[in-house]
């Protein structure tokens, strides 16, 4: 068996760092997603998961589009109307959720409901993201950001032989 080819993995890492975003950001949305299902749930914990959900490769195409995006938008260079659509974040846009549903869906169906619910609270470094500073655009990564927190939270959930569905029990 081959190793895998983990440069993909440390690129996007790095990438979300150079945006401000830390695998400990991350981990703190899974926390706040899974606190009150797992318990012992560590950093730890949370931070392997995610790494698991970074080392994805259609997760990291994604990540590493939306940031493209997201800093080709700053520096003036899309093709207009996409261009003042992705500074204005435009509701309507959809192209940044229908990203992170492709990064969600990867652990099943909690995914979607864990992303649903921290897209509308927008808990930690989702605050961050979503201010609209002027000179700053994470239309994408706001939302590829939450969807890896709630794949890794889907994850850890499926890993978790409490939370399994039994129906002897």
């Amino acid at each position: 068996m081959t190793k895998p080819d983990t440069r993909l993995r440390e690129r996007t890492i790095e990438l979300l760092k150079e945006r401000g975003v830390s695998l400990t950001d991350i981990g703190e949305l899974v926390i706040f997603l899974q606190k009150d299902y797992i318990k012992g749930l560590t950093m730890d914990m949370a931070i392997d998961s995610v790494q698991a959900v970074l080392s994805k490769r259609e997760v990291q195409n994604a990540v590493i589009t939306g940031i493209q995006l997201d800093v080709s938008a700053e520096k003036n260079q899309l093709l207009q109307p996409l261009q003042t659509i992705i500074e204005r974040d435009e509701g309507l846009y959809g192209v940044d959720e229908t990203m992170a549903l492709s990064i969600v869906n990867v652990y099943g169906s909690i995914g979607f409901t864990n992303y649903g619910y921290i897209d509308k609270v927008k808990p930690g470094i989702l605050t961050k993201l979503n201010a609209h500073k002027p000179g700053e655009i994470h239309t994408f990564l706001d939302d590829l950001v939450g969807a890896v927190a709630a794949a890794a939270a889907s994850r850890l959930a499926h890993a978790d032989p409490k939370e399994q569905d039994d129906p002897y029990r």
